[in-house]
């Protein structure tokens, strides 16, 4: 059975990301990355989703060993099952809830 693709944030989901601090400052890896990734692997196809220079975040991944649990690494909105963000909203159908949740939003990082 073909495994579905899961898209995952690069910063503030697989780093301690907090704040830009320019595009060659890629922070380290997030506790439990590694572990998390393991276990989402073997049951999607992680494609890793970022505006950073694929280059850079290759190396990011090849310096933690990560690099064996990724499948693609895209700044585009692919066909996913699920999508991991430090920055998303989930819309429930309700726009008045959307709304509200847009106004409180932080990242969990500020």
């Amino acid at each position: 059975m073909r495994k579905k693709t899961i898209c995952i944030d690069f910063d503030g989901v697989l780093n301690n990301y907090n704040g830009w601090q320019g595009e060659d400052n890629l922070f380290e890896m997030k506790d439990g990355c590694d572990e998390f990734l393991n276990k989402v692997s073997k049951i999607y196809n992680i494609t890793i989703f970022t505006t950073r220079k694929k280059s850079l975040v290759v190396e990011w991944l090849n310096k933690y060993k990560l690099s064996k649990y990724i499948e693609n690494i895209t700044d585009k909105k692919i066909p996913a099952e699920i999508y991991i963000d430090d920055r998303a909203v989930n819309f429930d159908g309700n726009y008045d809830n959307t709304y509200s949740s847009i106004k409180e939003f932080l990242p969990y990082w500020k």
